[in-house]
Order: C-alpha cells, then structure tokens, then sequence
C-alpha cells in the first residue's frame, strides 16, 4: 500500500519556469482588471405591476395587506443596489399603473394619493410628471370625491404656485365645488374656486360666486358668513374701481 500511495511534491520542486511563468500570469490578470473598465450598476425599469386579481387569490382575500406589499415596494424602487434613481427618470405610467392596483385592492386606503402628491408629484423639474401626477389624482378623486378631496386641494394650491397654472387650479378647484359636498368638506375646500378666480383677475365671476353662495343660505357659521361679506364687499370695491368712468 505504501508503494501505491502517491508522494506529494514540495512547491520547492516546481521548476523555476513554470514559477515565473504563474506569477506574469497573476501579475498580467491584475494589470487588465486595474486598466480595464470597472463595472457599474445598471437601473432596473420599473415595470407593470402585477394583477390586481391575481394578488387578491395570492393574498387569500386580505387585499389590505397586498396593497401595502405593492406601496413598500414601488416606495424602495428608486434605491437599488448600487444606484439610486431619481424620480424624474422613472415611467411614470408604470407609477400611474402601480398606485391604482394598490386603490383596486384597497379603495379605502389614502397611502397611494398621499404618494403621488408628496413623492412623485414634487418633481420640480419635469412639470410634465408635476401634471400627470395631478392628473391622476384628480381622476381618482372623483371615485371617492367625499374621502379623496383634500389630495385635489393640495394639487389646486400646487398648480397654482408650482406650475403656475391658475386655470388648472380653477378647474381642480371647481372640482370640489361639484362633487365634494358632504359635510365633512370644510367651507374653505368648497369656496377655494371663488378665490382662486379673485387672485387672477376672474373678480366679476368671482363676486357672483360668492354673492350667490351667500345668498344661498349655506354659509350658517356667523364669523364666517361675516368673512365672506367682508371679502364680497372688498370685491365690489375693486371692481367699483377698475370701471372706467365715462
């Protein structure tokens, strides 16, 4: 048996070419690696989401947390390993589509228009995102106007200031006027188009808004009633004023 085992060899005994030639070899491998170009990491797109239906058998009914699932992981997207993408670069249809699985699983939820308002709808320097983010609010406003509202208000206050569109701001505003009626609608939500149309010059439209919501009866509130003739007899002033006299 000894005679079959086979003797291991002592580094000592390789001969000296090939040592040589091993360690050019190694020294050649780093060289290229060091010189080379070095690796980067690439962003993944972000892609469709996966089926509202689908999610809702995964998840044995509880669509609650499956829209969860989908918010933290539309919410991380933007850190990958090794990158970090801004949200200016990503789809935002792919977001569009991602933010209404999570409203078809759980209607009630305010999670993804709070995302679409504070996240992807502040990209200060692509106001063409800034709009389809204000869109999409909008439209899903008007499923849900008496819960979603406050989302539309803050898009009226963002077109206004951000995008400087004061017709976009009337128009989201005027939405509120139209649909969110309920009583947990505060006055201030219902009665921003009045002033919104003051603010760009819209003072004769504006007067009769607010002549006609005064006369209304809706306003019960007397301090507020006594703000809005206040603000109604400011108007008429200055459109007193701006008449020209003959």
């Amino acid at each position: 048996m000894a005679l079959l085992r086979r003797r291991e060899r002592s580094w000592r005994e390789v001969p000296p070419g090939i040592t040589a030639l091993l360690a050019a070899s190694i020294a050649f491998m780093v060289t290229v690696r060091a010189l080379g170009p070095q690796p980067t990491a690439e962003p993944e797109a972000l892609s469709a989401p996966p089926d509202a239906a689908m999610l809702r058998v995964l998840g044995s009914g509880d669509e609650v947390s499956m829209a969860y699932g989908l918010a933290l992981r539309l919410q991380a997207f933007d850190n990958q390993p090794g990158v970090s993408i801004p949200f200016a670069r990503l789809d935002y249809a792919a977001v569009r589509a991602w933010l209404d699985t999570m409203l078809k699983l759980d209607p009630a939820t305010q999670y993804p228009l709070l995302m679409a308002t504070h996240l992807y709808g502040q990209v200060l320097t692509r106001p063409d995102k800034q709009r389809e983010m204000a869109e999409f609010v909008y439209q899903r406003f008007l499923e849900q106007p008496e819960t979603r509202w406050p989302w539309v208000a803050h898009m009226a206050i963002m077109a206004k200031h951000r995008l400087r569109d004061p017709q976009l701001a009337i128009r989201y505003a005027d939405g509120i006027r139209d649909h969110a009626r309920g009583s947990a609608v505060p006055s201030w939500a219902r009665q921003m188009h009045i002033f919104l149309r003051e603010d760009v010059g819209e003072i004769e439209s504006a007067r009769a808004l607010l002549g006609g919501l005064l006369e209304s009866g809706a306003v019960t509130d007397p301090q507020e009633f006594a703000f809005l003739e206040s603000r109604l007899r400011t108007m008429e002033s200055v459109g007193k004023s701006s008449t020209p006299t003959k």
